[in-house]
């Protein structure tokens, strides 16, 4: 690579990371209906190969998804706004049994005295929203609404996400084709392998992952209501939700599972029912889940995931947790690639091929 073709890629680069950071706030319909149109290209392409025009094969794809995901919004939403109306309206009693149960223990072991004052501000918050409030979406709405703007432009969204994806899916393998073209013949081939390597992460991730999260949310759900858990829904949704980071739904689920069904029956025998659920969940996604529907070319380290959520969120809002991921994947098979060709180089330091010994050859010194 000559000097002033580094000097080129580094401003492209420049550039597209400076406007990324500046037009982040319009981005989010745009980001949403690539990740969609990248979700349902398979699905596509399918269809294309029983002989279906792609614009066809695009209407009956939203068609479906539009069917499948409406119902489940119907019946979803009023029940969890349900159990969050609940879980307002009992959490007066509940913070009347913690003081009458917990204090004591706490003021004798660690001598932490809670102020009767606090208590009694925590209380009221909770009636306070709960009566005011009425009704949690309600409310968001009410918030909403006090600026135009935002109503605008939340409206703008949502129909702008399908709008873009529609196109987006329409124009799919002609857009990947012409970046294709676009791309210089000299690194053509490494950027096509790094591409494939890219999407089969994010295939992986995207389409397995998510669906391994609802399969779980479900299953936390139906086993804490067989538990007897009020908020079963609730609960279940949440550790789903967050079993994308490893291990994160499984300690979440099983704490706030655990001190949700001690102030609901105050039995601490349930606790065990509730690790149960959890336990089975986990040997289900182990064995049938993960292995089914993503495999293991993921590669992410639970900690990178956290930090990769983390960072999208305080750079770009929203928006950068929307991307955090799929970028991070990305981002990581290159530095795999980075990392392969570093160790090849005389940077590393690594001796020629011809005096590296193999295993096979320390074994036939050892036995002579």
């Amino acid at each position: 690579m000559t000097q002033s073709t580094r000097w080129f890629w580094l401003t492209v680069g420049l550039i597209s990371a400076g406007l990324l950071y500046f037009l982040a706030p319009i981005l989010l319909p745009f980001v949403a209906g690539a990740l969609l149109a990248y979700l349902g290209d398979p699905l596509v392409d399918r269809l294309e190969k029983f002989n279906i025009s792609r614009t066809l094969s695009v209407v009956v794809v939203f068609f479906v998804a539009f069917l499948i995901i409406l119902p489940i919004l119907l019946f979803l939403i009023p029940l969890l706004e349900s159990q969050i109306r609940l879980l307002f309206a009992k959490a007066p009693s509940y913070i009347d049994w913690l003081m009458v149960n917990l204090e004591p223990k706490l003021q004798e072991t660690f001598g932490v005295n809670i102020p009767a004052l606090e208590v009694e501000q925590l209380k009221s918050t909770f009636t306070d929203y709960f009566s005011h409030a009425g009704s949690f979406f309600k409310s968001l709405l009410r918030t909403v609404t006090h600026s135009g703007f935002v109503v605008v432009g939340w409206a703008a969204n949502l129909f702008l996400i399908p709008v873009i994806s529609f196109y987006l899916l329409r124009d799919w393998d002609r857009l990947v084709a012409y970046i294709h073209d676009l791309l210089p013949r000299d690194v053509e081939p490494t950027i096509s392998q790094l591409a494939k390597e890219s999407d089969d992460v994010l295939g992986a991730f995207l389409r397995g992952q998510m669906m391994v999260m609802l399969a779980l949310g479900t299953i936390y759900s139906i086993g804490l209501k067989l538990v007897g858990l009020e908020f079963s829904l609730l609960i279940g949704m949440l550790a789903g939700l967050l079993s994308f980071i490893p291990y994160m739904g499984l300690i979440v689920g099983i704490i706030v599972a655990g001190a949700a069904v001690l102030l609901q029956t105050h039995d601490p025998m349930n606790l065990l029912w509730v690790g149960a659920v959890f336990v089975i969940a986990q040997m289900i996604e182990g064995t049938v889940l993960t292995p089914l529907l993503v495999g293991d070319r993921i590669g992410l380290h639970p900690v990178a995931v956290i930090f990769a959520v983390l960072a999208g969120g305080q750079l770009f809002g929203f928006f950068g947790i929307l991307l955090a991921l799929p970028v991070f994947a990305v981002i990581a098979v290159v530095m795999r690639h980075l990392n392969k060709s570093y160790k090849g180089s005389h940077l590393y330091g690594s001796p020629p091929e011809s005096y590296i010994a193999t295993d096979d050859d320390e074994a036939s010194s050892k036995a002579s």
